[in-house]
Parts: C-alpha cells; structure tokens; sequence
C-alpha cells in the first residue's frame, strides 16, 4: 500500500472541506439569512441549526474522533462525550447569555489545537516526550469549554433578536447534542467493525498522525483567517 498517497489523499480531503467553510465559520448564507432576520422565539428552527452544525462541524467530530479512537466500553464512551457535553453547553449558554465572544479565527485555532492534542495523546507523545500524562478527562472538559465558546462567538457574530434567546439557545443547544449523538452512532458503528480486523491497531498511528495533521492544517488556516480578515 503506497502511505504517501493515502496521506496525500487525506491532506487534500482536508483542506477541501476546510476551505470550502472556514472563512464563513461553517454557517452556511441561508442559516446567516435566518439568524439575521430572526425576531422572537425559534426553538424548532434553532434546533434545526444546532443538529446540522455540529454534524457538518469537522473540527467538533474530528476532535471526538480523536476521544473515542481507544475507548471500547460505552461507559466510557459516555463518561468522556458527558465532559465535553457539559464543557462545551456551559460556554455555549455563558457566552451567548453574557455576550462574551471571542474572535472566531482564534477560537478556531485553539479547537484545531484540541485536535492536535487528541492525536498526539492517542500516540503516547506525553509519556513518551514528557515522561507524564496529563489528566484526560480535564483535557476533555476543558476543550469542550472552548468548542463552546466557538459555537457561541459563531452564533453572536449575527445581531438577531434578543427576545426568546434563552429558549432559543437551549434550543441551539439541544440540536447540537442531538447531531452529536447522531455523529457518534455512525462513529461507533465504523469503529466496532474496524476494530474487529486485524488492521485495527496497524493502522491507529497512522490514523491519529492524520488527526495531527488536519488539526496544524486547520490551525494554519484558522491564523490565516485572523490576519487577513
């Protein structure tokens, strides 16, 4: 099998799909058109946006791909989806309810950061750089608070109407659980039949080096956005 054109392969995949949303956010002109217009309470149509954010968020799932790569038993699987959940709806309500924002290019680039870190753990580099490991259900947690917090610089970058925002928000929020949950169905699917082959485990460097590298290649153009914007 020729590594270099898989690599490649995945490289242009990446940069594909990230020049194709990241210097709108991820939110496509008829969600803008919506959210700008908007008046009152939305709670269907918010949670509508929700779901299809978060399942057309490739920096979200390639983050919690990097989560689950080497949890096999779903009580860890919840255990570590619950402290990204409860990071990233914390921030997502705090930010939006208290109009904290933060620029969205460099929010970006530190969830791009997450990524790289998922990957680099996933391969051991901390105990085998650093000789320690850091703690990864706070590691989780608090990426989550920054997932958060880019969800919520998204949604206030669009003056829409205050009135209902908090029922609104919620149900932002409840969409984004819901494409969460949707995403990690067909994750955990793919991932139980490929660690029924063999290749599993000969192919899981491989794997996270190509987390690794999509989350630099996204950082890169996260900073790119930010300097040129």
């Amino acid at each position: 099998m020729n590594w270099k054109k898989i690599i490649s392969l995945a490289v242009i995949l990446t940069i594909y799909c990230i020049s194709s949303n990241v210097f709108a956010h991820g939110v496509d002109g008829d969600t803008q058109t919506f959210l700008a217009g908007n008046s009152g309470v939305a709670f269907g149509p918010f949670l509508y946006i929700g779901a299809k954010h978060m399942l057309t968020g490739y920096d979200h799932l390639l983050f919690l791909v990097g989560v689950i790569f080497f949890l096999y038993r779903p009580k860890e699987v919840l255990l570590y989806v619950s402290f990204f959940t409860i990071g990233h709806s914390t921030t997502l309500l705090l930010g939006v309810m208290a109009d904290m924002a933060i620029n969205s290019y460099l929010i970006d680039a530190i969830i791009a950061l997450s990524i790289v870190y998922k990957g680099f753990d996933n391969l051991g580099g901390f105990k085998r750089f650093f000789g320690t490991q850091p703690n990864t259900k706070a590691a989780v947690l608090i990426f989550g608070l920054f997932h958060g917090f880019g969800l919520a610089s998204k949604l206030q970058e669009f003056k829409f109407d205050k009135e209902g925002l908090f029922t609104n928000l919620i149900g932002f929020n409840i969409g984004v659980e819901i494409g969460q949950f949707i995403a990690l169905v067909f994750v955990l699917i793919l991932f139980s039949l490929w660690r029924r082959s063999a290749n599993f485990m000969k192919f899981s460097t491989l794997t996270n080096t190509l987390l690794i590298a999509a989350g630099f290649i996204l950082f890169g153009y996260q900073l790119t956005g930010y300097f040129t914007s």
